[in-house]
């Protein structure tokens, strides 16, 4: 008689191994039994990977914490004994996620970071003691969460990357501007338009954005990881700081150099209308740079069709808002020429050269290391 693993219990434990994770075995079959499948899931390389719970009990707690490490498998073990596993390994500083259906599991369970009970063969009390409830009964399912929770938290990042970088240059803009007397860059209207449409509408289809290639061949992110760490802050820096010297510089050449069109003159009207164009145009297209950590031409827009429409129709209404007489005088702006127009574009993309700069920066770094 036999009770095989699921057959796919094998890749998702090797996807796991992949993605940083140790997959520990906790049971009350023998030692030898439990070593036996714990090396057809690969989870058991060597004998002295396995543990039994008696040569648990003769263990202190710092003989553990010193070994817990390289034990794999512990056989024969009381609810106690899961606790001082569970315990020892936070103690490591990892986070801990346990599995279990039976009575005995659940003070494992509370223990844990992460208690995850069976839907299926789970009884009420371990569900009661649980984080979470695995409907399936399935490890391979405990994985795809994983990865899942791993997307999620960089579209977490990537839209606190798209919204700060905006938002923090649209204050600096305005006050230097002001500070320089060059006075007010923006109407209020024309700053809620950007926040509401040229920011709002790409920003809500980030969220939707699939999770990146090898994102399970990662390493764990650390437990204390602020959602800053690793260059966050600086990149969303670089990018407000230029999204400030572009803005500025199309509202100061749009406000006092005449000689940039020959039919339009330079005006305090035409100079708000090329910065508000600037601005908006900018960060509807820094949308796609913040998407990916590779180029922005090695990712296909098919991945995210809702980012691209919504983007597409960002640039669509504030175009038409800019060209059309009636929504002219709503938001504040007035007709350019066609050289204001070709400034409003040019300057409109060099936060997407800048970030190919930033990118080739960190995958350089990367390689070295």
């Amino acid at each position: 008689m036999i009770d095989p693993p699921r057959p796919e219990s094998k890749g998702a434990i090797a996807r796991a191994k992949k993605a940083g994770i140790k997959t520990v075995m906790i049971t009350g079959d023998h030692v030898v039994t439990a070593g036996a499948i714990a090396k057809e899931l690969g989870i058991l390389q060597d004998k002295s990977e396995a543990l039994t719970g008696s040569e648990l009990q003769q263990m202190s707690d710092e003989e553990l914490d010193q070994r817990v490490k390289s034990l794999s498998v512990y056989a024969r073990v009381t609810p106690e004994d899961k606790i001082r596993i569970v315990k020892s390994w936070q103690r490591t500083g990892a986070v801990v996620a346990m599995t279990g259906d039976g009575v005995n599991d659940a003070p494992a369970l509370k223990a844990s970071d992460v208690g995850c009970a069976m839907g299926i063969t789970g009884t009420d009390v371990a569900q009661g003691a649980a984080d979470m409830i695995l409907t399936d009964d399935n490890f391979a399912t405990i994985v795809d969460a994983v990865a899942q929770g791993r997307a999620v938290y960089r579209n977490i990042r990537k839209a606190v990357n798209f919204l700060l970088s905006c938002n923090i240059s649209e204050i600096f803009i305005v006050l230097i501007a002001m500070l320089l007397g060059w006075g007010a860059p923006f109407t209020a209207v024309q700053l809620l338009f950007v926040n509401v449409v040229a920011d709002g509408l790409p920003g809500f289809a980030l969220g939707k954005e699939p999770a990146e290639a090898g994102i399970m061949d990662e390493a764990p992110i650390p437990r204390n990881e602020g959602i800053f760490a690793r260059g966050l802050w600086q990149k969303i820096g670089i990018n407000a700081f230029v999204f400030t010297v572009i803005t500025l510089f199309g509202f100061y050449l749009g406000a006092n150099v005449d000689s940039v069109s020959y039919f339009f003159d330079a005006s305090y009207e035409v100079g708000q209308t090329v910065a508000f164009l600037i601005l908006a145009y900018s960060s509807i297209l820094h949308v796609f740079n913040v998407r990916s950590t590779q180029s922005i031409f090695r990712v296909k827009l098919a991945t995210n069709k809702s980012l691209f429409e919504m983007a597409v129709l960002a640039v669509i209404i504030t175009t038409v808002i800019a060209l059309l007489p009636f929504t002219q005088d709503l938001f504040g702006l007035v007709p350019i020429g066609m050289n204001h127009w070709l400034l409003v574009f040019g300057l409109s993309i060099v936060p997407i050269f800048v970030n190919e700069m930033i990118k080739f920066h960190y995958s350089s770094e990367e390689e070295e290391d």
